[in-house]
């Protein structure tokens, strides 16, 4: 990434993400969450980033267990979630069925 200053929490992310379904990157407004969100697709491999703040990211989620259920095998990044915050029981309930614990 161009002009990517390296986070002190990019390995922190990465290790999170091995061992759980589900990792928040919290801070205040324009710390550079999302720029380091999208920054581990590096490591990680296949990586969904929506933005939903956008009406076009948010249109692929208006069957969101269908969406997340096609996409089960890539790491999907839900930026500005907490604008959606009915998506959280679809999560959980995905999450629980699956079994999954990381990428």
């Amino acid at each position: 990434m161009h002009g990517y200053a390296k986070r002190d929490a990019e390995p922190v992310v990465l290790k999170d993400l091995r061992n759980f379904p589900v990792v928040a990157i919290l801070g205040p407004r324009q710390c550079g969450k999302s720029i380091l969100a999208k920054a581990v697709k590096d490591s990680i491999g296949t990586l969904i980033y929506l933005d939903l703040e956008s009406p076009s990211d948010l249109r692929k989620l208006s069957d969101p267990e269908l969406f997340l259920e096609a996409n089960k095998d890539a790491t999907v990044c839900l930026d500005e979630i907490q604008l959606r915050p009915e998506l959280f029981p679809v999560l959980r309930s995905i999450v629980d069925r699956s079994g999954r614990k990381g990428t």
